[in-house]
């Protein structure tokens, strides 16, 4: 038997890299027949004798949590198993006290004092309460109540502007596949220099990635019998259609057969392979299908660079996923089962709350300067938006300390959060001014316009310039025009 291998998330955090994922109970669950804790806990405890100890799970996932709380304090291997979990709240300011009521709802589910991985997810970032929720989190890691911090399907952007600004983000979940290659690039360059490890899931692409499929049609969506199938044939609709996906099935089978492995394994081992990746999740439907052997034996074997030759050749004629990680939540194309976001989220609150002064929409974020100074966050006459100069702030704290690539994303979410309260976006835009105190950090404070402003192409002007604030390595202001 194949010794398991392990990662070390923290100094005190070691973990399997073969994660057993439990998503799928919301799937079983949604009949309205909830699983029993006791029975169904049973199922888990091959997994632990087998040394695949690390289990991934989310306060949606219907009764995961109940279920894997009952496992591990009725379990013998109690202190070696590691249960993860995730807090995905609905958009909108959250108080301290919110989120030490939710962190303590999670422990009293898995019950025990303490969260090993709490793991964040956002729905928007041009609202600037999600960092709020990360700096909450962070105090309740500093007081123990918190064992490590990890986001999930945060965009390489919005991690740094985290990690940035003093949150201890040890990884970050992404959906990561031979399909999708979005974690690869600046997301791995990023998490491999900053000590974040990618935790990929969507490896088999809910099941897609195995022989079954292989040869096969391509099925209707009556054909798709779960949420997890739903979700990822939209993935490989992106990555090209059927006819490239089969093609990358039968090199996956190909090696598959050279290695005496499924192509699950084959597609898994790979994946495992990439930069930044501490481990993946596999999901398993407890009490019905488990893939226990499959995934211990991930460990028993090695990819000759011959056959990664193979499958990076056959994937590189792929079409990219669009945009970064965890995009499929926050703009189009919604990669999701449904195609949107009608079963995730009602709706999105605006951040600030307009006013009429004398025929003119003026928007107040309520720093003291706007009073005393006399200005506005952003006025609106006619269908014109005009936005002042906007630096990296939010309420007292200075973000992005010293990274002008995270102060620039953070003062673009700004402005497009003020846009939307006005009830523009973003591609609104037609001029911006930015304003820069060293002209050293020009070309990453470009880039990082270039990359947000790609379609949308406004006017602009870049001035080296002092800014009142040693803090302050970024000032951009903005013009709109609601068409």
């Amino acid at each position: 038997m194949s010794q398991i291998e392990t990662y070390q998330l923290t100094s005190d955090l070691k973990i399997s890299r073969a994660i057993t994922g439990l998503w799928q109970i919301a799937d079983m669950e949604k009949d309205g027949n909830l699983l029993d804790p006791a029975s169904t806990s049973a199922y888990m405890e091959p997994y632990a004798q087998r040394g695949l100890t690390t289990f991934d799970m989310a306060d949606h996932y219907g009764s995961a949590e109940l279920i894997a709380g009952y496992f591990k304090s009725h379990s013998p291997l109690a202190n070696d198993v590691k249960l993860f979990t995730k807090w995905v709240p609905k958009p909108g300011p959250v108080t301290r006290e919110e989120v030490r009521t939710a962190i303590l709802d999670r422990c009293q589910r898995l019950q025990t004092s303490r969260v090993d991985l709490l793991q964040y997810h956002s729905w928007t970032f041009s609202n600037p309460y999600w960092l709020d929720t990360l700096l909450y989190l962070q105090e309740l890691k500093e007081e123990g109540l918190i064992g490590a911090l990890g986001t999930t399907n945060f965009d390489t952007a919005h991690l740094r502007i985290a990690k940035s600004s003093g949150v201890d983000i040890v990884s970050n979940q992404i959906s990561y596949s031979v399909i999708d290659k979005r974690g690869s690039g600046k997301m791995a360059d990023y998490c491999a220099e900053n000590g974040v490890a990618i935790l990929a899931y969507g490896t088999l692409l809910g099941g897609f990635l195995s022989h079954k499929w292989l040869g096969k049609s391509e099925p209707t969506s009556s054909k798709l019998s779960n949420w997890s199938l739903m979700k990822y044939k939209r993935f490989i609709d992106a990555a090209g259609g059927w006819a490239k996906f089969q093609e990358v099935l039968q090199v996956l089978n190909g090696v598959a057969s050279e290695t005496g492995r499924s192509i699950s394994t084959i597609a898994s081992k790979y994946q495992l392979g990439q930069k930044a990746v501490g481990a993946v999740i596999i999901g398993a439907r407890l009490g019905e299908n488990s893939y226990l052997d499959d995934a211990a034996s991930l460990f028993a074997f090695e990819l000759s660079a011959d056959q990664r030759e193979q499958i990076s050749s056959v994937l590189s004629t792929l079409t990219p996923i669009p945009g970064d990680c965890g995009d499929e939540y926050r703009k189009p194309p919604y990669l999701t089962a449904s195609g949107d976001l009608s079963h995730h989220v009602e709706d999105f609150p605006p951040v600030y709350t307009p006013t009429e002064i004398n025929g003119r929409r003026h928007i107040d974020s309520g720093t003291p300067w706007e009073s005393i100074a006399g200005y506005s966050r952003a006025i609106q006459v006619g269908d014109r938006i005009l936005i002042s100069g906007t630096t990296a702030t939010h309420g007292s704290l200075s973000v992005g300390a010293n990274d002008p690539i995270a102060q620039t994303d953070f003062v673009i979410d700004k402005i497009e959060a003020t846009l939307e309260s006005l009830g523009a976006k973003l591609s609104d835009v037609v001029r911006t001014r930015i304003y820069v105190t060293d002209e050293a950090n020009c070309d990453a404070i470009c880039r990082v316009h270039g990359e947000r402003f790609a379609e949308i192409r406004p006017a602009n002007t870049l001035v080296v310039a002092k800014l009142i604030g040693a803090q302050y390595l970024v000032e951009i202001e903005a013009e709109a025009v609601i068409l």
